[in-house]
Parts: structure tokens; sequence; C-alpha cells
């Protein structure tokens, strides 16, 4: 490949006709002309005929100057589009976990009808895979619950999610008895959620595993359906509870103590992000934002 900086100069001698003005138009020597106009003629053969009154060009001294031309024009080409891109939008990819996905879902739906041209590519996966994807350059965002440890990645943080102890309407739970009466629908995470959380609530409790299990299910979008037919009740986060139709068959317990898990959004830290991935995080970051003002401010839990 030839040298870009050489090139440059053959072209400048070609517009300036004189190594004199091309060195002062470049900021080189002479010297410095010279020698590069030696080394594209040790790649390519004789491109100048040197005389005391002018410069002229050999028939592939000329070749060579089109050659530039082509290429600034090529140059010139590429950058209007990459400036073009920035504002066309295109497909973006996310993956995140189960309860974070159901609360983004419908935002990037929003986003997509106000946005023609935008594409959403999501996938739910666990954090393992979440991470794995990224890493492998198979989704441009991820949202982890652990934050990874990997120079590879671009960490921030991007939401915070509260655990919730979720009952079927109109029951109470403020005794361990209640709980057992109930019965724990269990899920994936659903142990080690309920033990997070019920061991601060309940501390002297013999442990979630004592619990009677009257259900379990493996679909993030189902768990809380047997909690509203009053089967039983279950710990889960915050986003998978919200994301769930029949509000009004289910009832958050409160007591003054609380498990919050910190979200973190990921991406590889060797290249920046799609200009509409770019977009997508600014919108997303600002509408979680909102929602978790309008919690503040409501006094309520989501």
């Amino acid at each position: 490949m030839l040298n870009p900086q050489w090139l440059r100069t053959f072209a400048t001698l070609g517009e300036e006709g004189s190594f004199t003005r091309s060195a002062d138009r470049l900021g080189l020597t002479q010297a410095a002309v010279s020698q590069h106009v030696r080394q594209l003629e040790l790649e390519l053969g004789p491109l100048l005929i040197r005389s005391p009154r002018r410069l002229e060009f050999t028939p592939a001294g000329l070749l060579l100057l089109e050659y530039c031309r082509e290429a600034d024009h090529a140059e010139r080409r590429l950058r209007q589009r990459l400036v073009e891109a920035d504002h066309t939008p295109g497909e973006v990819s996310l993956i995140t976990p189960g309860s974070i996905g159901l609360c983004l879902y419908p935002l990037l739906m929003d986003l997509q009808q106000r946005w023609q041209g935008l594409s959403v590519r999501h996938r739910f996966a666990p954090d393992t895979e979440v991470l794995r994807e990224v890493l492998e350059n198979r989704y441009e965002l991820g949202v982890l619950a652990l934050r990874p440890d990997d120079a590879r990645l671009s960490v921030t943080h991007f939401a915070e999610e509260p655990l919730e102890l979720v009952v079927p309407a109109g029951r109470h739970a403020d005794q361990w008895d209640d709980l057992a009466r109930l019965g724990f629908i269990d899920h994936p995470d659903g142990q080690a959620m309920a033990t997070r959380l019920l061991s601060r609530r309940f501390p002297d409790a013999p442990g979630v595993r004592q619990l009677p299990c009257h259900g379990f299910s493996n679909q993030i979008g189902l768990i809380l359906e047997p909690v509203s037919r009053g089967l039983g009740f279950t710990v889960i986060p915050r986003f998978a509870r919200q994301a769930f139709a029949r509000q009004d068959q289910l009832q958050v317990i409160q007591n003054g103590t609380q498990v919050v898990d910190n979200l973190w959004l990921i991406h590889r830290a060797e290249w920046p992000l799609s200009p509409s991935a770019r977009r997508v995080v600014e919108f997303l970051r600002e509408t979680m934002m909102n929602l978790a003002l309008h919690r503040i401010n409501n006094g309520r839990p989501g």
C-alpha cells in the first residue's frame, strides 16, 4: 500500500507545479518533498521529468495524479456517508436478564414507533450469557445485575431494582407463619432472592427452604400468575412485578427492609457505540430516571 503522506505530497506537487511552493504549502522542506517523490518512484518507476524551467509528469506520473484525485474523492464520500450515518437509524441489539427486559422492551417499542427506521433486536438471557454475547460482539449492548470486571468492557451504572415480597391482593404477610400458610411460588432465582430478602425481614425464621412450595415457573412473565390467583407468594424483582398486567390482584408487602440490586450497562470498550445505540441509551436512561422520580414523588413502590 502506498504511503498516504507520499501521495499527499505528490498531489500537492501536481497542483503547485513546484517543489518550493509544495514544500511551503505542506510545511515541509524541499528535501522532504524530493524524498517522498523518490520513494514513490522506487515503487512505480519514473514519475517526473525535472528541468530548470518547469516540471513535467511522465505518463505514470499523470496516472498517479488521477489516482490521487480519485482517492481524495473517495475519502470525501466516506466522510460524508459517516456524517449521514450519524442521523440515520439502524439496528440496535440489546441483551438483558428477564426482569429488566420486561421493563425495557416496551420502552424500546415506544421509541421505535417514534423513530422511523430504527430496528430493535432484544434477547432475554441470564447474566453469564449476557456477558458472553457482548464480549463476543453478538450484541452491542447488555445489562447485568452483577458488575463485571473485564478490561474489554465499558461498564456504567444503569438503574436500581429492589426485590419485592409479593402476595395475593388482600392477604397479609406480617409473620413467618403467614408465609407458610400462603406457600412459596418458586422460579429459577426464587430461592436465592427469597433468602436475601426474607432473611432480613425474618432473621429468626428457619429459612425459605422450609416453606411449602406451591408452584414453579421458569417464564418471567408467568411467575406472578399463581400469586394473582391466590396460590402463594413469591419474591421477585420490581420490574418483573410492574410488567404484570393485573396489578389489582397483587400486593407488595412493605416493612422498611429493602434489598436493592444495581444494574449495569455494558458494551465493548474498544470501539464507540453506534449513533443509534447512543440515542437508545440516552432515551432509556432518561426514561428510567423519570420513572424512579415518579415513584419517589408518589411515595409508592411502583
